[in-house]
């Protein structure tokens, strides 16, 4: 049948008469237009190729400045992510985020930014159709962070692996995620301790002291801490994170990858255990709830075993919650750890037989399908890690106009104000410690909260405050954030079982402000009824005190121990703020002996006898071993009677006075903890120095960040005569 089709074409061809010439010039068809090419994966370059590994491979990290190449080679290569540097970390390194969705969105970041803030305030809209308007084209604005504390090192690599999946993927779910979020990714809220982990870790490989924790704070000042700093602002990466993303952007969910211990459950996610802070929006812990459980539920569809929901942490406190409190969600996720990067074998007669809201060898209601136990890997963690994430940006994407409805309806409701909390709290300008007045006004700037003053006089509860007393009204978006940190906090009363012991707290309890900071806030139940000033900028808040310097200045020497303990680093903090000159001093330089040729008062910072006595284990190479044992005990004799005694903050577990050696501590490597010991360390003056009474002074040194504040009450003065001033105190009381 298609011969004689053939024979036809071919005779119609002939028929057709010959073109001229120049119409036989081959034709010049325009080129097609050019369309941005395709993100393949072979362009985008792989973790391997800039880390020299891939993330997860037993006994592999990447220091900070290899990862920084990494995302900024895939920046560059990727048009679906930004690069963008934040500011340096406390020891000058990049904290950097990226900033990640499709070509479209990125080149209309600043449209997207500028609708998200009017859902955050609500009180600019006029009418229903612009809300429908910002509603219907507005995107899920995500924040993603990690490594925030740096001995949980899957997080140090899981930000690689997230980043390469969204800048090479061409799926379906990748692009929807693209299309409907901005993601905004810190690789590491601790640039710092990305470094210090693994050059430790790299350096132990194949030691006795492999898979063991750093002989120094992971992060400069305050550790494991600065993940309790998320109301009280004190270092520069909290600052930074917080006053270029959550303020700019107000993301709808936060979600905050960690590490826990190696013998529970492979990974937890929300629903958080009670306590929930009573300030919390209902809506954000349905949407906590609701988003923690569905992530679960997609990764135990992807066959992953030991995930535990409602169980281990609350969300009692501000202090790790800082969206809680503005409009969005927070996702907390720990995965089990391993050794670091190495490897273990954990059978499952080893794991824990009871933890907090499950049992991690038995199934259960919230618990579903325990892991068997076996080997656990860095590469276990990083897909733990990875894939929860990429499930939580699926939801986003997919429930976006919920995520952005709700987030409204939240920011509203703080407008308009809550039925039974008070209308404003109300701050004397006279009669403050100032400079705790101007730290709790600033926390509560930087959180965005509105502060006022008052144009007249202001009568409450019997009490008359004059015109230019502070007022916050809980009429405002951020409401919750300044009702919680102004009022006192009662922890509820939870039992182990009705009418039995207490159950004992995840951690912090309390972060009322005024009580932190020697301040008076005194709540309006009703409209104050007079007029009020604009919001206003709080007044700074600078030290009472220049300093020490010169030749007056005390010779104070700090205790260092290799055990790393949070105090040291908070009273460093302290001292660094409030510009103390000190000399940091460790385990060898004690043991020597003659501190009193050197200094004239010796800080201690609050740590337990056995880890000041013993110091680490034989494990660690030199010199970290050993801590101060009994030539240091001896260079830091306990005489009470001495008249210039040395500054020790180690509340009631210090030496006792009867003996050079450590009460309770036997012969043997065991550890008792004394009954009875005194906080005194004295350093004999030097010859030709005048001997003065001892005084007593106080200094808080914050644990916990603010949140777990207390005074260490210690004996102290210098050689010059002169003790610690009691202005010289962080937030001035």
């Amino acid at each position: 049948m298609l011969r004689p089709l053939v024979i036809l074409v071919a005779v119609a061809i002939a028929a057709v008469p010959a073109p001229s010439a120049a119409a036989q010039q081959p034709r010049r068809t325009p080129p097609p237009r050019r369309r941005p090419p395709p993100v393949a994966a072979q362009r985008i370059p792989t973790p391997r190729s800039v880390l020299g590994f891939e993330p997860g491979d037993d006994r592999k990290l990447a220091d900070w400045p290899t990862l920084v190449r990494y995302y900024q080679a895939l920046a560059a290569a990727s048009d679906r992510m930004r690069y963008r540097e934040l500011g340096h970390s406390t020891l000058g390194a990049p904290l950097i985020a990226l900033v990640i969705s499709s070509p479209q969105n990125l080149r209309a970041l600043d449209r997207y930014r500028a609708l998200n803030a009017r859902l955050a305030d609500p009180r600019g809209f006029k009418t229903a159709r612009e809300t429908d308007e910002v509603l219907r084209d507005g995107k899920a604005i995500v924040l993603v962070t990690s490594g925030i504390h740096s001995t949980e090192v899957g997080g140090h690599l899981t930000p690689a692996l997230l980043a390469y999946r969204l800048a090479s993927d061409t799926s379906l779910a990748t692009r929807t995620i693209l299309d409907n979020v901005i993601l905004w990714l810190v690789p590491s809220l601790n640039p710092d301790g990305v470094s210090i982990v693994t050059r430790w870790y790299n350096r132990t490989v194949g030691t006795a002291a492999e898979g063991t924790d750093p002989p120094e704070l992971y992060h400069h000042y305050i550790g494991h801490d600065n993940n309790r700093d998320w109301y009280a602002f004190t270092q520069v990466e909290t600052q930074l994170v917080v006053d270029s993303i959550h303020n700019v952007w107000h993301p709808q969910i936060v979600h905050d990858i960690h590490q826990q211990d190696t013998d529970g459950s492979r990974l937890f996610l929300p629903p958080y255990l009670d306590p929930i802070e009573p300030n919390v929006d209902p809506l954000l812990v349905d949407g906590v709830n609701a988003l923690g459980t569905a992530m679960a539920w997609a990764l135990a569809g992807q066959g992953k075993t030991g995930i535990v929901i409602d169980a281990v942490y609350d969300a009692w406190t501000p202090a790790r919650a800082y969206q809680h409190y503005h409009g969005g969600v927070r996702i907390l996720s720990e995965a089990a750890s391993a050794n670091l990067a190495s490897p273990i074998d954990l059978p499952a007669d080893q794991l824990a037989t009871r933890g907090r809201g499950f049992n991690p060898r038995e199934r259960s209601w919230n618990f579903t399908n325990p892991w068997p136990g076996g080997r656990w890997t860095l590469r276990d963690i990083v897909t733990y890690q990875t894939d929860g994430a990429y499930a939580l940006l699926e939801n986003a994407a997919r429930y976006r106009d919920r995520w952005l409805a709700n987030f409204l309806t939240v920011e509203g409701r703080a407008v308009r104000g809550w039925k039974g909390w008070p209308y404003a709290y109300v701050l004397p300008r006279q009669h403050q410690d100032s400079v705790g007045l101007a730290t709790l006004l600033g926390i509560l700037h930087r959180g965005q909260v509105e502060i006022r003053t008052a144009l007249h006089p202001v009568a409450l509860g019997g009490q008359r405050f004059p015109a230019g007393s502070y007022v916050v009204v809980l009429r405002q978006p951020y409401a919750g954030f300044a009702k919680t940190l102004l009022e006192p906090q009662r922890y509820p009363d939870l039992r182990l079982y009705p009418g039995g012991p207490p159950l004992p707290p995840y951690d912090v309890t309390a972060h009322t402000l005024p009580l932190l900071m020697g301040v008076t806030a005194v709540a309006a139940r009703d409209s104050l009824r007079i007029a009020l000033s604009a919001p206003v900028e709080p007044p700074a808040a600078s030290p009472g005190s220049p300093g020490w310097a010169g030749p007056e200045a005390p010779r104070i020497g700090l205790y260092r121990s290799y055990v790393a303990p949070l105090d040291e680093g908070w009273t460093r903090w302290v001292f660094d703020t409030w510009k103390v000159p000190y000399v940091p001093v460790v385990d060898s330089v004690v043991r020597a002996g003659k501190l009193k040729d050197q200094f004239d008062v010796i800080v201690l910072p609050d740590q337990s006898p056995h880890e000041l006595f013993d110091g680490l284990p034989r494990e660690y190479p030199a010199p970290y071993t050993g801590g101060l044992g009994q030539e240091g005990v001896e260079g830091l004799p306990a005489s009470p009677s001495s008249t210039c005694s040395s500054l020790c903050a180690t509340c009631l577990r210090e030496w006792p006075t009867t003996s050079s050696t450590p009460q309770g501590r036997s012969s043997g490597s065991s550890w008792t903890r004394p009954t009875r010991s005194r906080a005194v360390c004295p350093l004999s003056p030097s010859p030709g120095t005048k001997a003065v009474p001892r005084s007593r002074c106080s200094i808080r040194v914050p644990r916990a960040s603010w949140g777990a504040t207390r005074p260490m009450r210690t004996r102290c003065c210098s050689q010059a005569g002169r003790c610690i001033p009691s202005e010289w105190q962080a937030g001035g009381r």
